[in-house]
């Protein structure tokens, strides 16, 4: 066992479908945010991927909470015992006799307000945190793709998570102009759930819908690469209870997203409006950046082009970028302005 190494530094994207956490320039954890809880001791019996196999499938006594909704914690008790299992989990691979002194960078929001910003720091410091700093996910996000975000030129990147779209322009280390809406990749799961009982009178779980979206999602009908194989769902038809089959294409998919997609869209032109001229240029210049699990969308990256008449790019490895940007911004948190103590 180590004596050493009492003081650690993880990188914490605290987010509404998955969290992951950074440490030495490592994955250390990747899991589902979400809590399986007892409700007569209201103890915690499970969190992340064993707690996401219980999720719809649990018996009264055995309840499972998603403690962050649009990006923010909507149940403070579950985040925390969630934010202390998952740190817990990440300490026991390193099998310190005693409790590490812990900084933590945690990336949040644009749009939080002053109360949810103090939810997510309480939360941290109870599950354990003694030096917590908090970015702003766009922030992060433009830090993760490898941007220049203290640069005197403006970079504009779109983060589309689970429960917020974070869409921002940056310069000089900080957000010039920013939107966060709450269209994300929750309210695309609920809009493929409300397609499917409307077109195809079936009814699935927000677990089945989750895996049609990665098969088939895409947001234009026509791809230019390889269209995905068509998803065949099963679940029961809502009139008569009958197990039924249905064959799901990503043309539906696009035809199901297309409002959702729309209002992102509008946001990303209205932050565009506001941006001063200077900036303009240098987004026009070098493109604009797609971050989130959402940026794997099938499409999404044309669909945008063509809309905003802007080259968009699709981050390396979108689903981490803010995970990544939170772990640089721990590196050396003393060069960063925008950390928030």
């Amino acid at each position: 066992m180590a004596f050493l190494g009492l003081n650690q530094e993880l990188a914490i994207d605290l987010g509404t479908a998955n969290t992951v956490i950074y440490q030495n320039d490592n994955i250390v954890l990747d899991e589902p945010s979400i809590v399986a809880i007892d409700n007569n001791t209201g103890k915690c019996i499970a969190i992340g991927q064993q707690a996401k196999l219980m999720h719809d499938r649990t018996n009264p006594g055995i309840k499972t909470i998603r403690p962050l909704r649009d990006g923010v914690i909507a149940d403070f008790n579950a985040a925390e015992m969630m934010i202390r299992g998952f740190i817990k989990q990440v300490n026991n691979k390193h099998h310190s006799l005693f409790t590490p002194n812990l900084k933590v960078v945690v990336g949040i929001p644009s749009g939080s307000t002053e109360v949810e910003i103090r939810a997510v720091r309480d939360s941290t410091e109870h599950a354990g945190g003694r030096d917590v700093y908090l970015v702003y996910e766009p922030m992060a996000a433009a830090l993760g793709i490898g941007l220049d975000v203290l640069a005197p030129k403006g970079s504009m990147v779109v983060d589309i998570g689970g429960g917020t779209t974070e869409i921002a322009v940056i310069s000089l280390g900080g957000l010039v102009q920013q939107d966060s809406i709450r269209t994300a990749g929750d309210v695309f799961t609920s809009d493929i759930q409300y397609y499917l009982r409307q077109q195809h009178n079936i009814k699935v779980g927000e677990i089945t819908a989750e895996k049609i979206k990665i098969a088939v999602g895409a947001v234009i009908p026509d791809l230019d690469d390889e269209a995905p194989e068509p998803y065949i769902v099963r679940g029961p038809n809502l009139m008569t209870a009958h197990p039924v089959e249905a064959t799901i294409t990503h043309e539906e998919i696009a035809h199901c997203l297309d409002k959702s997609i729309a209002k992102i869209e509008t946001s990303i032109l209205h932050v565009l409006e506001l941006t001063p001229p200077e900036l303009y240029a240098d987004i026009v210049e070098n493109g604009i950046f797609l971050s989130g699990g959402g940026a794997l969308l099938r499409g999404l990256a044309k669909r945008f082009t063509d809309k905003v008449n802007i080259q968009f790019h699709v981050a390396e490895d979108p689903l981490h970028s803010v995970a990544r940007g939170t772990c640089m911004a721990l590196k050396d948190t003393g060069l960063y302005p925008f950390l928030m103590r």
